[in-house]
């Protein structure tokens, strides 16, 4: 049975996660940690990484980035695999979280959806074959949601421009510009409203059509399922990085 200790225990994700954990016959919610801890847990949780005792077999993390740097350094000390759900990294803290990845296995991915990895799969086949177009992504989260762009947005602009030979530069803000569209950029669009769980759209706009490709997200549980997926299959594996691709390719 494998111990899992959920870092952000107390947002909504992580309490999706610590929810689908203890219904797993195979897991055990060893502990939570989460720096503002509220209501009453049926598992230890902690606040302090000096406070805590337990060493799970893994750890999967639904937080925020600073809280990831910390909860990886606990790890890196305990050679503890990491999960990292968690958006929103500067340049800098990616940096550490590629030393980190040197001494533990970490399975990374700004979304955990199965159908997302297929989204990112089609739009790098399409990319070159639509290279002509006005390419336009456009995210829409629910108004708790703090980074923008999402990480998903983001990872699908990159993949984007990766298979046009990274030509392309990212557009995020047009309001201070008075200037045509620049032909060789991805606008990247971000709507937070209600309580919706996530949608993506990429547009390429030729000059009498337009292809789209779209992807809903209708509950959270997603994204949680899809962590602990990449928890069990991260048990066991050598230092270094992991995603989406990796666990795919072992369930098919």
């Amino acid at each position: 049975m494998l111990e899992v200790m959920v870092n952000g225990c107390s947002g909504k994700m992580g309490q999706i996660v610590c929810d689908l954990v203890e219904q797993d016959e195979n897991l055990l919610l060893k502990c939570g940690f989460d720096k503002n801890v509220t209501g009453e847990f049926a598992f230890p949780v902690f606040n302090r990484i000096e406070d805590i005792k337990e060493k799970p077999d893994v750890i999967i993390d639904f937080s925020v980035p600073v809280a990831t740097i910390q909860i990886l350094k606990y790890a890196s000390q305990n050679k503890i695999p990491v999960v990292i759900a968690t958006t929103g990294f500067s340049q800098n803290e990616e940096n550490q979280i590629k030393e980190y990845g040197k001494c533990i296995p970490i399975f990374k991915s700004a979304n955990m959806s199965y159908d997302i990895m297929i989204m990112k799969k089609l739009v790098q086949w399409l990319a070159p074959l639509l290279k002509n177009t006005d390419i336009e992504i456009t995210e829409t989260h629910h108004n708790q949601k703090i980074d923008s762009p999402s990480g998903t947005a983001q990872m699908l602009a990159d993949c984007i421009n990766d298979s046009l030979g990274n030509s392309l530069h990212c557009e995020y803000n047009r309001h201070s510009k008075r200037e045509k569209r620049d032909k060789n950029e991805i606008g990247i669009n971000s709507i937070r409203g209600g309580n919706i769980v996530g949608e993506h759209v990429i547009q390429f706009f030729g000059e009498f059509e337009t292809f789209e490709i779209k992807h809903t997200s209708y509950s959270r549980n997603v994204f949680a399922e899809g962590a602990i997926k990449a928890a069990k299959f991260l048990v066991g594996k050598t230092a270094g990085f992991y995603c989406m691709e990796d666990l795919c390719t072992i369930c098919n």
